[in-house]
């Protein structure tokens, strides 16, 4: 889903991206066709590094992963192979390239995760800051610590410019599986008729959010003026409880929405607060957040709205 909005903006800028798809949870339908696709599994050491050597691009952004923590928990060695070992791979392919051609050293924005905090997430703790320790409490968590500590390591012994981008929450159009895009797409479906009332978990958790097309802004900002070896926080500034984000889909809504609790929606462990300070990323980078919720709530409302379109009630 970043990719997606950061394959729209590179090519708004006058940039021509390649972009690496693996069973993507966006159809290529979406991507804008001005745009250069291969498909490759960043587990694929040796087609990551070809691409690479062929491409040899200026900047490499590191979105590829396993991206659920719900699914982490099913599949725990998946989910490190892909963020540990992919990771390993985009760096070593860099290093290796290296070997031939000394002069190249891309920069590498690797996408890191709040995530990676973990039980240090606690109210009086946030907004936490990057040097908070890092306490995953899921297997997803800790693939990206591993992730982080790989990408730093490139950095310190081979001098990669390795950049890493502790994401916090973030949604926007195109998103699927967070909380924001299941509520959406399930107020949709209501004010079409595929659906009767919107089921919801746990609405107590508060989450700084931010929008894509923000955090887009942010990896580019990274890329050309993020230090090497150091670690951002990207985080929204405004804390919002699943309760709020609820209300303001029902406001916004075309119909009357009704609220089902649903227990199973429920996760093993949930950080009662994610908040990040983003203060270094805004003193080296000058990155402040623009879209506030409201638009980035509508925005998907639309989106899911013209994918429903032909459908009855």
């Amino acid at each position: 889903m970043v990719g997606t909005h950061l394959t729209d903006y590179l090519l708004r800028e006058g940039i021509s991206p390649l972009g690496l798809y693996y069973n993507s949870t966006i159809s290529l339908a979406e991507i804008d066709r001005r745009a250069t696709l291969e498909e490759c599994d960043v587990r694929d050491a040796l087609r990551i590094y070809r691409l690479m050597d062929g491409f040899r691009p200026d900047v490499i952004y590191h979105l590829a992963a396993q991206s659920y923590p719900a699914v982490s928990w099913r599949r725990p060695a998946d989910t490190l192979d892909i963020n540990i070992i992919g990771t390993v791979n985009v760096c070593e392919s860099v290093r290796l390239i290296q070997r031939v051609s000394p002069s190249y050293n891309p920069a590498i924005v690797v996408a890191c995760s709040s995530a990676e905090y973990g039980a240090s997430l606690t109210p009086e703790n946030t907004p936490i800051t990057e040097d908070a320790p890092l306490l995953p409490l899921s297997p997803y968590g800790v693939s990206k610590v591993g992730q982080d500590l790989i990408a730093y390591q490139y950095h310190h012994s081979d001098e990669l410019r390795t950049v890493r981008a502790r994401i916090f929450n973030t949604t926007g159009p195109r998103k699927v599986g967070d909380a924001a895009s299941d509520f959406t797409y399930r107020a949709a479906e209501i004010e079409v008729g595929l659906a009767d009332c919107l089921r919801v978990g746990n609405l107590s958790t508060r989450r700084a959010i931010t929008d894509v097309r923000d955090l887009v802004k942010a990896l580019v900002l990274l890329a050309e003026h993020g230090d090497p070896g150091e670690v951002y926080n990207i985080s929204g500034q405004h804390v919002y409880s699943m309760q709020e984000v609820v209300d303001l889909v029902c406001r916004l809504a075309s119909v009357g929405i009704r609220i089902e609790s649903d227990t199973s929606l429920f996760r093993p462990t949930d950080e009662p607060v994610i908040w990040g300070d983003s203060a270094r990323l805004t003193q080296h980078t000058g990155w402040v957040q623009q879209i506030p919720l409201e638009q980035t709530i509508a925005d998907m409302l639309d989106y899911w709205r013209g994918k429903l379109a032909g459908a009855k009630r």
